[in-house]
């Protein structure tokens, strides 16, 4: 399935015990947590990751190489992911499988409607889960033959992954984002902070995106944010 790579090896066949062995995964998203977190996934399951943080920067890895699987966050700082995952339903030949992912569950059916063949609720940690959902979606020939056990193991990134996420943010804030900027900083926050459990940063995150939706100013919501950022970076993530 992956054409054109000039990073292609001659890989070998799939395993019960890695049963995504020789498979490269393209993860677009912006959320070095969530990166991480899709990084130890693929190596416990012998897959090979590249990312990309931005629509832009995933159009510059297809233009090159048709990775077996393309997993699209639907919140990205340059667009909606549904918007590539509805290009890459319309390709023709060497296709990819297209999985969609998002902390919000209520995108999952606009994904779905976008030509997406699974989808990922965050925080992704199962193991099981992520195996099971590219599995389903793979055509015969790329699965490992023989039974497989499921193994119930979860992964657990790095809290300076998050510290990365946190750092992303108040560079944002830095630049005086205007609304549509500060509808994404909200979106890229309460989904970053619900993975790693940070009551107070998921509050605030999604004050914001509340207080921004009424299309009032969120001049105290954002000096809030602001606050949290400063306090996480200067205490090296204390939650």
């Amino acid at each position: 399935m992956e054409t054109q790579d000039p990073f292609a090896a001659n890989y070998p066949a799939p395993t019960a015990a890695r049963p995504l062995l020789g498979l490269t995964v393209l993860v677009v998203e912006d959320s070095r947590y969530a990166c991480e977190a899709m990084r130890l996934l693929c190596l416990r399951s012998g897959a090979r990751i590249r990312r990309a943080d931005c629509i832009r920067s995933a159009r510059r890895h297809l233009q090159v190489y048709r990775p077996t699987v393309v997993v699209i966050d639907m919140g990205l700082p340059d667009g909606n992911g549904a918007d590539l995952i509805a290009e890459l339903a319309q390709v023709e030949v060497d296709k990819s499988v297209v999985l969609a992912t998002s902390g919000d569950d209520a995108l999952e059916s606009e994904a779905m409607a976008a030509g997406a063949q699974g989808f990922l609720s965050k925080p992704i940690t199962s193991l099981a889960v992520f195996q099971q959902l590219v599995l389903s979606a793979l055509p015969a020939d790329r699965q490992p033959p023989g039974l497989r056990a499921i193994v119930d193991e979860q992964v657990s990134p790095d809290e300076i992954a998050y510290h990365d996420d946190i750092n992303y943010a108040a560079e944002l804030l830095d630049n005086s984002p205007n609304g549509p900027a500060l509808d994404y900083i909200a979106q890229f926050l309460e989904g970053v902070a619900r993975s790693v459990e940070d009551v107070r940063m998921e509050d605030a995150a999604r004050a914001l995106a509340n207080r921004r939706a009424t299309g009032e100013a969120a001049v105290s919501e954002t000096a809030q944010i602001s606050g949290l950022i400063q306090q996480r970076l200067a205490t090296k993530i204390a939650i």
